[in-house]
């Protein structure tokens, strides 16, 4: 099947004329600027944040071991995360149509809120640093399933908010998103033979987020003993920068609303709507259905680009590459200066969108589907010659599988909603996310099971 082009982006990145495909067209004379680019910032912001709730819990996880070790909590963490993220996503799809994105992503911060703050409340307050209380344990789990849903309906509505908007906000939103991938506790702590579980452990919280979550696990390691007491003051870190950030998006959310150029595209989709409302009536039941089906085929195959970006990128980082590959040189911080090259090339590549729009959809799609060629290539740096395996090699194909992955993912991530009427853009953003999940739920059980043993 082909795959629909999306119209041509304006030629002016910074001002806010860039073609969407609604039914009536912005005046560029009548838009707004985004002065100082507030906007801009304020969905960057909201991008980096929405994901540092599961750093916190994933990158603290080698604390949680210690206090349960009679329990898989990677395994279970990323289950439960995973399973009820997907099924929250399902669900707003559904019921998109009748619910406000304001409404859901204003609740899922708060329900973000309710979980960071208990996790230190429970430790300090009944777990006490003790090993084995495993109520601790099972209520430690609860917020894990929390902070599923809430990531499920903050994820999506600012990603589908994002789609309404000129192509640049998108941009923002991906850039400060990407993949939790400064989960490091395996191959720096632990020493395990291989990991557990890669559900979301690697991207699902890239780029600026990613390399946040780098910077912190480097100055924890260095600056903590990597003992009980070193875990729980890191721990209590990570949980403390991602309540900072969860305030400031929440109040950053609630300002976007009333700035200028976001009350103009606001206001265009309301007139979309109203026309569609007259044009066919209440989109409810079979009316409705018929057209969530339109809109999957009309972002289906950029989802699914979306989808096998991060198939190949779980099956082969952090996993086994980072395990598998060693440094007599670098030693344990091998693995730190791969996952912090990954994720600073990740934000790279999605800030390179900004400079260079790649507005050929079947070329995009087309180059998606190419780095399928890093699994042969990897598995060289593996089981090949000698100097595949050194160092420089590693690192400089670690980093493009970044730069490929933040690129591809943000033009596809941006190009998808514009294929369809601005006011349905909202619901092709959630599916896009959903696609995206799926891909890393696939890539987590192809590295679970080794690809490159």
């Amino acid at each position: 099947m082909g795959v629909t082009t999306t119209a041509a982006a304006a030629a002016d990145r910074d001002s806010e004329s860039a073609t969407l495909l609604a039914p009536l067209q912005p005046s560029p004379d009548k838009i707004p600027k985004d002065t100082f680019h507030l906007a801009y910032i304020i969905y960057f912001t909201l991008g980096t944040g929405y994901l540092l709730p599961w750093n916190a819990f994933i990158t603290a996880v080698d604390y949680f071991t210690y206090l349960y070790p009679d329990a898989s909590v990677d395994r279970v963490f990323g289950v439960v995360y995973m399973l009820i993220g997907l099924i929250s996503l399902l669900f707003i799809v559904a019921f998109a149509h009748k619910s406000s994105s304001v409404v859901r992503i204003n609740v899922g911060y708060v329900l973000f809120l309710v979980a960071l703050l208990a996790v230190p409340l429970v430790d300090g307050l009944y777990v006490k640093g003790r090993v084995g209380v495993y109520g601790g344990y099972y209520l430690t789990v609860g917020f894990v399933g929390l902070c599923g849903v809430a990531d499920g309906l903050v994820q999506g509505g600012v990603v589908g908010n994002a789609g309404e908007l000129p192509e640049r906000y998108m941009q923002a939103v991906v850039a400060g998103t990407a993949a939790s991938e400064g989960d490091l506790k395996w191959v720096l702590i632990n020493n395990v033979k291989r990991l557990n579980l890669l559900v979301l452990n690697v991207v699902a919280g890239t780029a600026a987020s990613g390399v946040l979550v780098s910077v912190l696990r480097v100055l924890t390691k260095a600056l903590y003993p990597q003992d009980t007491r070193g875990l729980r003051k890191s721990a209590n870190l990570y949980f403390i920068v991602s309540i900072i950030v969860m305030l400031l998006n929440i109040v950053f959310y609630n300002v976007a609303h009333r700035l200028p150029v976001i009350k103009y595209y606001n206001d265009l989709k309301s007139q979309a709507v109203n026309e569609e409302k007259e044009q066919k009536g209440d989109l409810t039941g079979k009316l409705w259905r018929s057209t969530l089906w339109d809109i999957v085929g009309s972002v289906k195959w950029y989802g699914s680009g979306i989808l096998i970006i991060y198939v190949v990128t779980l099956s082969i980082f952090p996993g086994s590459v980072t395990e598998d590959v060693h440094s007599d040189t670098l030693k344990d911080w091998y693995p730190i200066i791969l996952i912090a090259g990954y994720n600073i090339f990740d934000l790279i590549g999605k800030s390179l969108t900004s400079i260079y729009l790649m507005e050929n959809a079947k070329l995009a799609i087309s180059a998606s589907f190419g780095r399928l060629l890093f699994l042969p290539i990897f598995y060289g740096c593996l089981h090949g010659p000698g100097f595949f395996r050194t160092e420089i090699p590693v690192t400089v194909l670690t980093c493009l599988l970044g730069l490929t992955n933040g690129y591809f993912t943000c033009v596809l991530m941006i190009l998808a909603p514009k294929t369809v009427h601005l006011q349905h853009a909202e619901t092709a953003g959630i599916v896009v996310v959903l696609y995206l999940v799926v891909g890393l739920a696939i890539g987590s059980v192809v590295s679970c099971y080794g690809l490159y043993a």
